[in-house]
């Protein structure tokens, strides 16, 4: 590493949660444990046993599934920060992951993130009656064919839209349970693939405007600071500094797709090289090496991975921008 590396810290969303995340930290610092017994207290009840010893299907509820993605996702950097000295340029944080990232860069308190993301994890699920909408991957195929699929369902006066563009070749549509199914057959004909995903609420689509109609009021009284590291948004691929816009970023981004591939993508352009993933699982370093493979990405998802990674990134000698 040379001390021109430009790093971005990046926090994963929904999907890469698992029983037993968090459970080394919790043991082995007073620090990650302070934190997930002030997430229990926040939230009234046991999160921390939830994300250590399930059971699963409990912790993959929305509302139990966001505040325990992102209590883990902050243990782990606030450990990572102590063994390290890498400061990031950007922060970015995959749908639920942009609460996260909004905590690192000090916009959000951590007790009125994990209770707002509980909250909005209450609104995204009450929004539409369970049925009526889902989710499905679409893969082996090309933005604009899926976007053209979604035109096609929605001239049928369904609604469907493309609701996640993560990197090429993988995305995830959203919106009413038929015009879903619609666009995975359709899919089918031009040889890709449509896989259901296992998730009870059409996400990212216009049928969660209850759901951020009720957000908006929540982060009303919610505190928002001018962050100390620029954030790049989900909903626009935009550089916010504002506290004021990183609010409304939260809630254009219940309706709005989550823009991963064209975040990353601008990322690079202005000189990341570093991609430092920060919570649990992989799945965004998964996608990172089919954006650009010249680029460094590195997980810190666990004690061991952590040690891993300050190995790769410390430099005595200098503060690494």
């Amino acid at each position: 590493m040379t001390d021109k590396m430009k790093t971005v810290f990046i926090f994963p969303g929904q999907g890469s949660q698992s029983v037993g995340m968090g459970k080394d930290l919790y043991e082995h610092s007073r620090l990650a444990k302070d934190l997930y017994e002030k997430a229990n207290d926040v939230l009234g009840y046991d999160l921390t046993t939830l994300c250590f010893e399930g059971p699963e299907d409990k912790l993959k509820l929305t509302e139990n599934t966001q505040p325990a993605i992102l209590t883990t996702s902050i243990a782990l950097l606030k450990l990572f920060q102590q063994r390290s000295n890498i400061q990031p340029s950007y922060v970015a944080g995959h749908s639920l992951g942009e609460y996260s990232a909004l905590v690192c860069a000090g916009a959000l308190s951590f007790e009125d993130a994990v209770l707002s993301v509980h909250k909005r994890g209450q609104y995204m699920q009450s929004a539409v009656p369970v049925g009526v909408g889902t989710m499905a991957a679409i893969v082996r195929t090309t933005e604009d064919v899926v976007r053209e699929l979604c035109d096609q369902v929605n001239r049928n006066g369904h609604v469907v839209v493309n609701a996640n563009i993560n990197c090429p070749g993988q995305y995830v549509i959203s919106g009413h349970t038929e015009a879903v199914k619609d666009v995975m057959k359709l899919a089918k004909e031009k040889r890709a693939m449509g896989i259901p995903l296992a998730v009870s609420a059409p996400f990212h689509s216009p049928l969660m405007q209850k759901a951020a109609d009720e957000l908006e009021n929540w982060l009303e009284d919610i505190k928002f600071n001018d962050l100390d590291i620029p954030l790049i948004n989900n909903a626009d691929v935009e550089i916010l500094t504002s506290g004021k816009e990183a609010k409304k970023s939260l809630i254009k981004q219940m309706q709005a797709p989550v823009r991963w591939e064209a975040s990353m993508r601008k990322l690079i352009d202005m000189g990341v090289d570093t991609f430092i993933e920060i919570g649990p699982g992989k799945v965004l370093t998964g996608m990172l090496k089919r954006i650009n493979r010249e680029v460094k990405g590195i997980n810190v998802f666990d004690l061991e991975s952590m040690e891993e990674a300050v190995g790769i990134l410390h430099r005595p000698a200098s503060l690494v921008h």
